[in-house]
């Protein structure tokens, strides 16, 4: 400071004219400091103008899309929702901040670092065309696998926990096209005889005008989470679009048994 400061003066100290001069200042930025620095509690969703970049796979938007964007705009008109597609389980954009919100299952390759919180449970449904023939009829595992089927998978693969379900009956279902998402399989299950089998509540929209049935054997559920990074946890404007995301898939109820 250039400046004692404080002298003594007899037994105490006392403020020198410089000390005097820098009270003032001092202290507002010792208030500032604290404002800054201290937890915020609240946040005033009116007059928030923000963009949240959510991260889902396909299926999530219809279905859960509309409720969201009604709910933040009639919270927070200011907050604009940006959603990107899911193509892999790599959590390198929430730790960069290029993704606010990440929505799927939770997978190995999510860093160990990341906040989970489950939105709901799903399970695999069959879907075919109207006037199908697995449409009609009681329908069983070995029915089900002699059908032809569209296999999904971001990867290629050919196989997963359907099939592994029906190995363990000592059943094999014929794949006769591997597509990358929901949408493509069930886009081709309703113009052809194909099979295509997916989650339930994250495809409802997708499947409408179609027939769906539940699966004739037991395959696993899986439960759909919400991820995101610790340095955004305590951030009251996220912790307020995170409720939006858990209230609206809370609202949206389990869906009637497919039909």
């Amino acid at each position: 400071m250039g400046d004692p400061l404080l002298v003594r003066a007899g037994r105490g100290l006392v403020p020198t004219p410089r000390a005097l001069e820098l009270r003032e200042r001092v202290a507002q930025l010792v208030l500032e400091a604290e404002a800054a620095l201290r937890p915020a509690r609240r946040v005033n969703l009116k007059k928030l103008v923000r963009t949240f970049t959510l991260r889902t796979r396909e299926g999530f938007v219809e279905n859960f899309g509309p409720r969201l964007v009604a709910r933040v705009g009639a919270q927070a008109p200011g907050v604009r929702l940006r959603f990107v597609p899911k193509t892999d389980k790599d959590s390198a954009p929430l730790r960069e901040g290029a993704v606010d919100l990440d929505t799927g299952v939770l997978g190995e390759a999510a860093g160990p670092e990341l906040r989970v919180q489950a939105l709901f449970r799903d399970r695999f449904v069959g879907v075919v065309r109207e006037g199908h023939a697995l449409a009609e009829g009681e329908l069983s595992a070995a029915r089900y696998a002699a059908a032809r089927h569209i296999g999904v998978s971001r990867r290629g693969a050919e196989g997963g926990p359907i099939d592994d379900a029906l190995q363990a009956l000592g059943l094999q279902r014929e794949v006769a096209v591997i597509v990358g998402g929901f949408s493509a399989a069930l886009a081709l299950a309703r113009d052809s005889d194909l099979v295509a089998s997916v989650p339930q509540r994250h495809t409802g929209k997708l499947r409408a005008g179609m027939h769906s049935f539940a699966l004739p054997f037991a395959a696993p559920e899986f439960t759909v989470s919400l991820l995101w990074h610790p340095r955004q946890h305590a951030d009251p404007a996220h912790r307020w679009l995170r409720g939006c995301v858990r209230e609206v898939c809370a609202e949206a109820g389990e869906e009637p048994g497919p039909t």
